[in-house]
């Protein structure tokens, strides 16, 4: 049976992006199929696979269809983990597609990789 591994990022330094990726998110990084090419990172608390980063030569997507979210359950813990994130690295991106209220805020990561920062308290379709 057909099951989802786990989302893959292309990358151009994996030693920048295993640094950036499991300071951001509480990863730890996998000696699993580790190459130059390619490192896998798992849960902090050993639940299994996270995400893997690929060595690639092709440029980051301006506006990628397939993308990381990264939730927060309230305004405050969205900004602060924006604060964060821009401080491990992350960049800001001039989005010129937010809607007028919007509940996430875009960034990249070291290498151009954009993903979205949700504050689930505000989330579209949530019930309220």
């Amino acid at each position: 049976m057909l099951r989802l591994g786990m989302p893959v990022v292309g990358v151009t330094d994996i030693p920048r992006a295993v640094a950036f990726w499991t300071a951001a998110l509480n990863l730890v990084a996998s000696q699993e199929r580790e190459s130059d090419t390619w490192r896998t990172l798992d849960h902090a608390d050993g639940s299994g696979r996270a995400l893997g980063l690929l060595r690639s030569d092709s440029p980051a997507e301006p506006r990628p269809r397939i993308h990381l979210d990264l939730f927060t359950d309230s305004v405050e813990e969205q900004q602060r983990e924006v604060q964060r994130l821009l401080g491990l690295g992350a960049q800001s991106v001039d989005w010129d597609h937010y809607p007028p209220e919007p509940d996430f805020v875009v960034l990249a990561d070291p290498d151009g990789n954009i993903f979205c920062v949700v504050d689930l308290s505000r989330a579209a379709g949530d019930g309220s």
